[in-house]
């Protein structure tokens, strides 16, 4: 009996979604303003696939009627409200490419830039407190130049606020990332690098809270190099410009790298952390692509150096190791 009963089911459902599919076909006897009627409708209902539809129906069926262009142009944004973002960037182009001088192309290179905006914006970076400037900054650089191209081409656009805030906003986030890079470079000894990022900030993102800590990479790498000249420079234009800062406690300079992890125990590493590693999105993951190129790039290059010129290993930098670790001579390290 319940074998008929499932087996009935699942013929209902068949019908429903064949009846359903029916009803979504457009149909073939809709003219041009009929349409874009019901793209509105669906727009208007936030019903962005059906929309989609609609518009895509409508740039086929009548690619040189009077709602063509218009049509286009709302492509874009029901793409971009589906989250569907590569077509959304597909489309943005060939706007632009297709009708460079209509006096709505600057919304196209707005939402291309939006599109990029968006791109590395998940489930976990809408919903939980993540830091953005330690995530892979390639999509924050697209959106920058994206929008510095609508600034300066439409700088009376009505787009071009929005898009002014935006860039401050992904400059200071492409800042930061470089500090978080100097950071790493600090912590794996690799000290010209690390200043060479700080003098990097300096020059480059003036007027962003970044500088100080570029400042504060070079006291710290050209200590450890022995450039006592160029760290007091560093230090004196620290002490000067940011008083405030945290690595200066009463005036005087601290050791300016970020504290690192301290293992965790066998009992949160079995509870608290599966959860932290459900949580953390993959790009925060040390086996991300770009994290593994960087280590690969670090790796080659010390083995370039010549033995005489390699930084001696402290032993309050050496890497702690744990209880299992030790138990198991590190063959699951």
């Amino acid at each position: 009996m319940s074998i008929k009963h499932l087996l009935l089911v699942s013929v209902l459902v068949l019908l429903a979604a064949c009846s359903s599919n029916k009803a979504n076909v457009l149909d073939e006897s809709l003219s041009e303003s009929e349409l874009y009627a019901l793209a509105q409708r669906n727009l208007d209902a936030n019903n962005y696939s059906m929309a989609i539809d609609s518009l895509r129906a409508l740039e086929s069926r009548y690619p040189f009627g009077r709602f063509a262009e218009q049509a286009q142009l709302e492509l874009i944004y029901a793409y971009y409200q589906s989250m569907d973002l590569e077509a959304a960037k597909s489309s943005a182009d060939r706007f632009i490419r297709l009708h460079p001088q209509h006096p709505d192309v600057d919304y196209a290179y707005y939402m291309r830039g939006m599109t990029s905006f968006t791109r590395d914006r998940g489930l976990f970076e809408r919903f939980l407190p993540l830091d953005m400037t330690r995530r892979d900054p390639g999509a924050a650089r697209d959106s920058f130049n994206e929008f510095a191209q609508l600034v300066s081409r439409y700088p009376n656009s009505r787009y071009a606020p929005d898009a002014r805030l935006r860039m401050v906003y992904l400059r200071n986030l492409l800042a930061d990332y470089d500090a978080h890079v100097g950071h790493y470079y600090l912590k794996r000894g690799a000290y010209v690098a690390a200043a060479n990022r700080g003098r990097y900030i300096v020059e480059n993102f003036q007027q962003t809270p970044a500088v100080a800590d570029g400042l504060a990479l070079m006291v710290e790498a050209y200590r450890r190099l022995a450039m006592d000249d160029l760290a007091d420079n560093a230090l004196l234009t620290l002490q000067t410009n940011y008083p405030d800062h945290p690595s200066l406690a009463d005036g005087e300079f601290r050791h300016h790298v970020e504290p690192a992890q301290r293992d965790a125990g066998w009992l949160e590493s079995m509870t608290v952390g599966l959860l932290d590693k459900v949580l953390t999105p993959p790009s925060m993951n040390r086996e991300t692509q770009m994290e593994r190129e960087m280590e690969q790039q670090y790796q080659n290059a010390v083995a370039a150096l010549p033995r005489d010129l390699r930084a001696p290993q402290r032993e309050d930098e050496k890497p702690k190791r744990s209880i299992w670790s030790r138990l198991t001579f590190g063959l699951f390290d």
